[in-house]
């Protein structure tokens, strides 16, 4: 349709796009990702504005003002892990990140043998970290919160590549559902150099709550960065007070106040109405804290109930030498009727043997009418089941038994 000569026309924004072609010389284009809103940290869409307005007087639709986002790549991924914890986030649109790689994994917790199966399968695109810009690189595990030296496993190592493949299986032993609700997966991508120390590439952190039982789930994620606090000694003071507060938010974390996990050990528990006593059978421990210099320990068993006047109660397994998971597979009886069993508090402690000096404490748990959560729930189920083998992991704490104390040979 013509319209009278002098009269503008106006035509909307679809028609504009269409036909216009602005004369002149092509200027950059910016990233696209920089028109689009991330969440921002209150999980809203930042930035995120009408994209047309009408023009008054009109009704025609007006060209938006595209213009790029403020607000940062570290805060928009921050944004977006807290908007929304329990939803698979496979990727970031931001160079800060993918920068650094992406890295695909499988996780599939076994809910009946209590295991956490970790299948670190390839990386593609990590950021060059040698002179050749080439890389070493090799993947870590974490479990959070948690003693790291504990529960660390770690992949081989591939050798000049920025896309590496590793098809490995890392396993960890003794995971609870308590434990699937509250612990985090942390997994660290690192460059090995053999003349200085390993550099750090990217990470990412995956909660276990998103796992569900015996489901293999896969995740393709790109690494973020880390961002480590600085050195005590080149804190300033309010440096060293938001320091100490993250610790302490991290214990609180923990629900066991200032206790640090030293491993799990897989104990088995039957009381016999035939022989009037209790069967206490050490199966295995996994991912024990490392006592020695090499890097393992050389861990034995200590059980015995409490209160023990006597101190005729102990009994000890044999050591084993250089292992973090050893297997026993060792029982003990302890003769006693049930009714004075219920009053009665077991005991048991890991310790790592020391020639030559006193041997070091691990780690213990105690199960018993005062104990707390599996443990407690351990103990019951034996006292209200007799001649059931009731067999349960259980987490291992730097907290020493006074009973033990005495006990240290």
């Amino acid at each position: 349709m013509r319209g009278r000569r002098g009269d503008r026309m106006t035509i909307n924004i679809q028609e504009h796009m269409a036909i216009n072609v602005c004369p002149g010389p092509i200027r950059p284009i910016r990233q696209i990702s920089d028109y689009f809103p991330r969440l921002g940290p209150e999980g809203g869409r930042s930035g995120a504005g009408p994209q047309a307005q009408l023009s008054p007087g009109t009704g025609a639709a007006a060209t938006p003002s595209l213009t790029p986002l403020a607000l940062s790549s570290g805060a928009g991924i921050r944004g977006a892990g807290a908007s929304e914890e329990g939803a698979e986030v496979d990727s970031y649109d931001s160079d800060d990140t993918t920068a650094l790689g992406t890295l695909e994994f499988d996780l599939l917790y076994d809910q009946a043998t209590c295991t956490l199966h970790c299948s670190i399968l390839r990386a593609k695109g990590l950021k060059p970290m040698d002179f050749n810009g080439l890389a070493d690189p090799y993947v870590k595990l974490h479990l959070l919160p948690g003693a790291c030296k504990a529960n660390k496993l770690k992949t081989k190592t591939q050798r000049n590549t920025l896309n590496p493949v590793w098809n490995e299986d890392l396993m960890y032993r003794g995971i609870t559902d308590e434990d699937i609700t509250r612990k985090v997966l942390r997994i660290s991508v690192c460059d090995e150099d053999k003349l200085s120390h390993n550099e750090f590439i990217g990470e990412t952190r995956v909660p276990l709550r998103r796992l569900k039982p015996s489901q293999k789930k896969h995740f393709n994620i790109c690494l973020e960065r880390q961002v480590p606090l600085a050195s005590p000694s080149s804190m300033t003071a309010a440096l060293r007070g938001i320091s100490c507060y993250l610790k302490e938010l991290e214990r609180a974390e923990q629900g066991q106040g200032l206790l640090e996990e030293r491993g799990r050990i897989l104990l088995r528990l039957t009381y016999s109405s035939q022989r009037h006593g209790l069967l206490v059978g050490i199966v295995r421990c996994a991912h024990l804290a490392a006592m020695d210099v090499n890097g393992y320990s050389d861990p034995y068993v200590k059980t015995y109930l409490r209160p023990d006047v006597e101190k005729k109660s102990k009994h000890k397994t044999s050591v084993k030498k250089k292992t973090l998971n050893p297997e026993f597979n060792e029982e003990f009886f302890y003769e006693m009727e049930l009714p004075a069993l219920a009053t009665k508090t077991l005991e048991v402690t890991v310790w790592d043997y020391d020639i030559g000096k006193s041997n070091d404490f691990i780690g213990g748990v105690s199960l018993g009418p005062n104990s707390r959560g599996e443990a407690l729930k351990h103990w019951g189920d034996c006292l209200r089941q007799p001649d059931t083998t009731l067999e349960r992991w259980h987490t291992l704490t730097n907290e020493l038994p006074p009973a033990a104390a005495s006990f240290s040979t």
